[in-house]
């Protein structure tokens, strides 16, 4: 069954920027670690996931698809307007790239936490120990 317009419209409507499953998971995971951290710095580059002022550190939580992760989602391409999601994508690539080298002029340090890194606690929980220094 083919969707209509009107439907593809009202599901990429409800496709959330802030408050995702995977953001939730690192902030449940980091905040569990003893950090304390700001959510959605509109003031910053970017405007990261979670900000570690006092550490001057930042965490982006990228989806795969749409944030064009390497790993098997983020390579999937749409079958339906395949130029435009290219484009799109690329796009969403070069924000990200700009965001990440504007922080790093400002002093601020930065992660991204793809969506397909979540499953592995153990290894996410290292990764997020590291960079966050404790």
């Amino acid at each position: 069954m083919k969707e209509t317009a009107e439907q593809r419209s009202r599901i990429m409507r409800a496709v959330k920027g802030a408050d995702t499953t995977p953001e939730l998971a690192v902030r449940r995971l980091a905040h569990s670690m003893g950090y304390r951290f700001r959510l959605h710095r509109n003031d910053l580059p970017g405007k990261p996931d979670l900000t570690f002022p006092r550490l001057r550190k930042v965490i982006f939580v990228h989806g795969c698809f749409w944030h064009g992760h390497d790993c098997p989602r983020g390579a999937r391409v749409p079958v339906q307007n395949r130029d435009y999601w290219t484009r799109k994508v690329a796009r969403n690539m070069e924000r990200d790239r700009s965001a990440q080298s504007a922080l790093q002029r400002l002093g601020w340090k930065s992660l991204v936490v793809w969506e397909c890194e979540i499953k592995d606690q153990n290894r996410l929980r290292r990764a997020l120990r590291r960079f966050l220094g404790k």
